[in-house]
């Protein structure tokens, strides 16, 4: 049976790389796209992606309304992202949100909105199968060493810091690990970040340059001993594994969950 899709955000790179995966799985059907702009046009107007006449929406309520579909892939900002999410679900489409950034309150709107729709949802910071493994890696050393820092690396276009992979690692982390504040009592900055972000003494530094795509190290430290969990997505391919499970999954499930990491977990 063919399970039909829409994508939010075909114009960037994992939007671009979304819509070559759909094509290449013969169970997937690309119905139509959300964009900004382009309304009345198809993807098939626009240079660098394929010749298909696929239409393009900037009204998600009526793209909705016309176009049956399964799934939603929102590959956009946050704000614009939660604003598809919310329509999605109260048209009974199941959103895949690969979109980083939304706040606890956002998420925990969305997951009443899911329940009382009954319909399914998977928000992920990470879709990489990797970075996932990472996260789950790095919640159980820290169980044995507390102390740690995580330095996450992104393009220089990405807008939000820390990214929402390191922000779910250290969640991950505080899970198991006992809340301590790390190094020396009366360590100060001479200049102001030089330590990064803080989250209950776990310090998180965020690089931000050209050449980069994704990439993080989760560093722990004990006496004698260095562990470094290290996990590099080298092209945006790294992420369509994982919305692919995600997509098999969340036609299952009337809930959102939020982090990959629920339903390998379910394997």
């Amino acid at each position: 049976m063919t399970t039909s899709i829409i994508i939010a955000g075909p114009r960037g790179k994992m939007g671009s790389e979304a819509i070559n995966m759909v094509l290449e799985e013969k169970e997937f059907s690309l119905v139509a796209c959300l964009d900004h702009k382009y309304a009345g046009k198809s993807i098939a107007d626009i240079e660098g992606l394929p010749d298909i006449d696929v239409p393009i929406y900037t009204d998600p309520e009526r793209c909705f309304q016309e176009k049956q579909a399964d799934i939603l892939i929102d590959l956009t900002v946050p704000g614009v992202g939660y604003e598809h999410t919310e329509i999605a679900l109260n048209h009974g489409i199941r959103p895949v949100v690969g979109t980083s950034g939304f706040t606890n309150e956002q998420i925990d709107r969305l997951s009443e909105v899911a329940k009382e729709t009954k319909t399914g949802c998977i928000i992920a910071p990470n879709f990489a199968i990797g970075a996932v493994l990472m996260m789950q890696f790095a919640k159980m050393a820290a169980a044995y060493l507390p102390d740690v820092e995580i330095i996450e690396k992104h393009h220089d276009q990405k807008v939000d810091a820390p990214s929402g992979t390191a922000v779910k690692t250290a969640d991950m982390i505080k899970e198991t690990r006992k809340s301590k504040k790390q190094g020396h009592p009366e360590e100060k900055e001479n200049m102001s970040g030089a330590r990064g972000a803080e989250d209950d003494g776990i310090h998180i530094h965020s690089v931000r340059l050209p050449g980069l795509v994704a990439h993080q190290e989760v560093i722990f430290g004990g006496p004698g001993q260095m562990l470094t969990i290290t996990h590099d997505s080298l092209e945006r391919k790294s992420f369509m594994s994982g919305i692919k499970l995600a997509i098999e999954h969340v036609k299952n499930m009337d809930e959102l969950v939020y982090g990959l990491e629920k339903i390998m977990i379910q394997q």
